[in-house]
């Protein structure tokens, strides 16, 4: 491969990134539900499971995103460490999307590791 090619999408990077795309929303939503939380801390947490390319230019689009569709809202909290930070939790819309996208997950993942694992419906 020539040096100023772009990678092949099949490597891992490009991959996870497109497969993070599909399930931000989802993730960032599990996330607040579980405590309200400010935009690095997501990232902290994303990445502490493994979703290491969360980053900040990735999450606040979508978090503004999810505000306006009323599934988080936003408040600010004081920090004794400079600016107020801008804090989002769940609305009740959020955790009925939340419910609904983690039913979906659970379908889609079934579905994807039978086609992965050569299984046949009949």
């Amino acid at each position: 491969m020539v040096a100023n090619d772009k990678a092949p999408p099949w490597e891992a990077a490009d991959r996870t990134a497109q497969l993070l795309k599909g399930v931000l929303d989802m993730c960032l939503l599990a996330v607040i539900a579980r405590q309200p939380s400010y935009g690095y801390e997501m990232i902290r947490k994303l990445s502490s499971h493994g979703l290491t390319l969360a980053s900040e230019g990735t999450i606040y689009p979508v978090l503004s995103r999810l505000q306006r569709n009323r599934l988080v809202e936003g408040y600010l909290v004081e920090s004794p460490e400079g600016p107020a930070r801008k804090y989002y939790r769940i609305t009740k819309d959020g955790k009925k999307a939340l419910a609904a996208w983690t039913e979906d997950w659970g379908t889609l993942v079934s579905g994807v590791n039978k086609v992965l694992e050569g299984e046949t419906s009949g």
